[in-house]
């Protein structure tokens, strides 16, 4: 047992050391993106045994196509996550989004064609008349086959954001033998009805707020999406701007440059790859979103897989209340849908600790009745 006389002098050397510190200059923050980088990296070092942490160059479609891949340990089920945008790639944002998530499943983020690091690995100019919905569907399956046969899996969980969505579902009904379940976060269904809805709510704020600019910039593009011609880029983003504005697509926000500001922190990009990811994104708009602004899977009534909504109350940029409709009538072995009370259209930025939370106890457990899953998880 201590004696007294050195218990005291213990006390007393530690009281020194916490003078010591609250008396010594504030340590500096990040001087660099480079040490911030550094520091996120170490922070979320995975240092399992059983884990990896990796960004690879696959051959996909014959191009170059990236991933990253994250686990705590191989033998949980894999999760396959499909970006939004088209463009918007989650990879440089998963270091916060995604926090968490290899605890219980091996993550898998791809840059998809024309995207991102995937971008960077090709030559434009090659890859940009390849740029079509079609090919992006073909793309995703062979992911989805190469992680499988990767990973030993039979079957996967496939998390689709918007865009994403419309890759995600369209697989799931396609191929519901390769999955445990479909996530659709933000789910696209009837793309046209959505964007109808999508304009009306910003022209109703715009009226309730007499924001005379946003009701002239409105109504200089009604009637909007009300034929079957593919929307004009540019009638798309004022469409864009003002319900981005009114927080129709961040809850209580006027954009998401704050989950677009993340990307400059990511340990998975390299300078050079920052600097494509805009260029990249608008190339993928400018090619891409017009077409998939025609998509319509309302026809999907019936899954063969079981289905995990998750949507943002107030999201009005993909509308959750269209999902919602949609997800009242379709039929499938298991659904669940989540409601994201705080959330808009970035559920996965704006409340990131319910999404985990929501893998874990609303698709995780369809893994382990496959028993796909390791002896460490939670039961």
């Amino acid at each position: 047992m201590m004696r007294k006389d050195a218990w005291i002098s213990w006390v007393a050397l530690l009281l020194v050391g916490f003078q010591a510190q609250a008396q010594a200059p504030e340590a500096p923050g990040p001087q660099s993106r480079a040490e911030a980088v550094r520091i996120i990296a170490d922070l979320r070092k995975i240092v399992a045994p059983e884990g990896v942490e990796r960004t690879e160059k696959l051959r996909i479609g014959g191009i170059d196509q990236w991933v990253s891949v994250r686990s705590r340990d191989l033998r949980n089920p894999v999760l396959l996550v499909l970006h939004g945008g088209p463009g918007w790639v989650a990879m440089p944002t998963s270091w916060y989004v995604a926090h968490g998530w290899d605890e219980f499943f091996t993550v898998i983020q791809w840059d998809q064609r024309g995207a991102g690091k995937t971008y960077g690995a090709n030559d434009p100019a090659k890859v940009t008349p390849t740029l079509t919905v079609e090919q992006m569907h073909s793309d995703a399956e062979e992911v989805v086959k190469w992680a499988r046969k990767s990973f030993g899996k039979e079957k996967i969980f496939v998390l689709g954001h918007s865009w994403g969505s419309i890759l995600g579902l369209t697989l799931a009904a396609k191929h519901p033998e390769w999955l445990h379940a479909y996530i659709g976060a933000g789910q696209a269904v009837d793309a046209r009805e959505s964007e109808r809805r999508g304009w009306a709510w910003a022209m109703e704020q715009a009226r309730a707020a007499k924001n005379e600019e946003a009701i002239r910039d409105l109504d200089s593009i009604a009637p909007y999406a009300v034929d079957t011609k593919p929307l004009l880029v540019k009638d798309i983003m004022v469409q864009r701007r003002w319900l981005n504005f009114f927080g129709g697509a961040a809850y209580r926000r006027p954009n998401a440059s704050f989950e677009g500001a993340a990307v400059g922190l990511s340990p998975d990009y390299s300078d050079e790859e920052l600097r494509q990811v805009w260029e990249a994104e608008g190339v993928s708009v400018e090619k891409l979103l017009p077409t998939i602004l025609t998509t319509d899977l309302s026809h999907v009534k019936r899954l063969k897989t079981p289905l995990v909504l998750f949507l943002g109350r107030h999201d009005r940029n993909v509308s959750a209340a269209v999902a919602a409709e949609w997800f009242k009538g379709v039929k499938a072995p298991a659904k669940q849908l989540v409601w994201f009370e705080q959330s808009a259209h970035e559920m996965l930025a704006e409340e990131p600790g319910k999404v985990l939370l929501s893998l874990v106890r609303d698709a995780l457990p369809f893994a382990e009745r496959a028993r796909d899953v390791s002896a460490a998880s939670p039961k």
